[in-house]
């Protein structure tokens, strides 16, 4: 069986429901140390008529020093949900699949998710639901497991019974395929592919969140998906 694991960003990009989609068990890094600077974790993009429309979910981080993406929590001050909902709806009201998937989106900035990692979490179970990926989707704290480096993934693939752990190649430098195989497991890599669909507004803007992707094409988007892959 096949593993991978990835942080659980907001609203992911496609190429992680491809690497899930290449997957048996798919490992969110949920007890990993949420990043000081900006990150995918809290903020992706999605497009308007502008370009590029960053969506970004404020959250609790002064005096709290190092936290891992478990313990963040959403900062619900002020009106920024209702500002993100509206300028999404108004970035997609024309897209055909917008009616399908609005009231999820109205139901994850409704305010009644405390955690980061929860919101994030329900939104990759809807992406993954709706691009039909199969893989099993499994939380590192629900395995137990908290090593750094190689170890943890080494130890997240005995955990969850799996011989060969997934790697995009760009990490294959930070990684001992070594110790994988002294632990009996396999390391394979892949590279994320370049998917194409139909957009709105104009020129095609790569690795936007999967949403876009969703609200254009439906049920056509698990075939744009599987086209690079296995399926």
């Amino acid at each position: 069986m096949v593993i991978s694991a990835h942080q659980p960003y907001f609203a992911p990009f496609a190429g992680l429901f491809y690497k899930a989609h290449l997957s048996d068990v798919f490992v969110l890094l949920d007890d990993v140390q949420f990043p000081r600077g900006t990150t995918w974790v809290s903020r992706n993009r999605f497009k308007n008529d502008k370009g590029a429309l960053w969506i970004t979910i404020p959250v609790w981080k002064k005096g709290l020093g190092l936290q891992s993406i478990g313990d963040v929590r959403i900062c619900h001050e002020g009106r920024w949900r209702e500002k993100h909902l509206e300028s999404l709806e108004t970035a997609y009201s024309h897209a055909p699949y917008m009616d399908e998937h609005g009231p999820f989106l109205e139901e994850i900035f409704s305010g009644t998710i405390e955690s980061l990692a929860d919101l994030n979490v329900r939104i990759i179970k809807h992406l993954m639901t709706s691009l039909s990926v199969e893989a099993r989707l499994v939380l590192q704290s629900e395995l137990g497991v908290s090593a750094k480096g190689t170890k943890l993934l080494i130890d997240l693939s005995k955990r969850a019974g799996c011989s060969t752990f997934l790697a995009q190649s760009a990490s294959e430098k930070y990684l001992s395929a070594e110790e994988f195989h002294a632990n009996g497991i396999e390391l394979k890599t892949f590279r994320y592919p370049e998917i194409i669909y139909p957009q709105l507004w104009g020129d095609f803007v790569p690795n936007l969140s999967a949403f876009d992707l969703l609200l254009n094409c439906g049920p056509k988007a698990r075939d744009i998906l599987c086209r690079y892959g296995k399926g």
